[in-house]
């Protein structure tokens, strides 16, 4: 993640602390670190954002805070805003994906910047930027909360820099179970054999000129999935507790 040429994270005028801990969070998820304030509404440090960064508290620590957004992105060579298209500004429109190109396509620093919960960015904001950033979304319903819309345009722009520059594994999947082997036939026959020794007393196997036909069936119940040692010792145990007197 180092090599990737990193945006700033500009949030403008934030107004709950559990908000930004959250955006920390997102940011963090794809190797974000750099984070600027602009007049928080509740000020800064706020008490509320560190439990809600659930451990991205370095990001919390080094962000900056600013009185303007002008001052937020005066070191940066290219500003995306995030918005809706708005009336009376003209700028070209990109998605997610397309600013993530241009970030690590054009030299220099770039800032993201993103609104207010309630009412996102104003005019004066986006007028600052190169170009809208604009989500597609559900039109009946365009509600994206602020670190949702941190978290898309972050892995966006992580994806495009593997993409592009052939970053390698810069990011892990989850940690995947381990798959066992399917368990030894020894084993498996002798979880059929429970079976039987449980139904041969309960007359499971009527009528003896289906008996056999029967057996074949249940084999082919018990063979079919490929349990592992495991599964099958829990479903021995499932037997043993079935074969007790049950407590009164």
């Amino acid at each position: 993640m180092a090599d990737l040429n990193k945006p700033v994270i500009v949030l403008v005028r934030p107004q709950l602390g559990e908000n930004i801990g959250k955006a920390a969070r997102a940011m963090l998820n794809f190797g974000l670190t750099e984070m600027r304030l602009v007049s928080p509404r509740d000020g800064w440090p706020n008490p509320s954002a560190g439990p809600a960064a659930a451990g991205a508290d370095s990001v919390l620590a080094d962000a900056k805070v600013y009185a303007t957004t002008a001052d937020a992105v005066a070191d940066c060579a290219y500003v995306h805003a995030t918005t809706v298209r708005k009336r009376g500004v003209t700028k070209p429109v990109v998605t997610p994906d397309e600013a993530g190109r241009q970030v690590h396509s054009l030299p220099g620093r770039h800032a993201i910047l993103f609104g207010p919960e309630r009412s996102g960015l104003e005019t004066e904001d986006v007028a600052l930027a190169r170009n809208i950033l604009t989500v597609p979304i559900n039109p009946e319903f365009g509600s994206l909360n602020l670190a949702q819309a941190v978290i898309l345009v972050a892995y966006e722009w992580s994806r495009m820099g593997r993409e592009m520059a052939g970053a390698g594994a810069a990011l892990v999947q989850p940690t995947v179970e381990e798959i066992l082997p399917p368990a030894p036939q020894e084993e498996l026959e002798g979880l059929i054999a429970h079976f039987i020794k449980l139904l041969e007393p309960r007359d499971y196997f009527l009528p003896e000129g289906r008996a056999e036909a029967t057996h074949r069936t249940l084999r082919g119940v018990l063979t079919k999935p490929g349990w592992n040692h495991l599964e099958v010792r829990t479903l021995r145990g499932v037997l043993t507790a079935l074969a007790r007197n049950p407590r009164r």
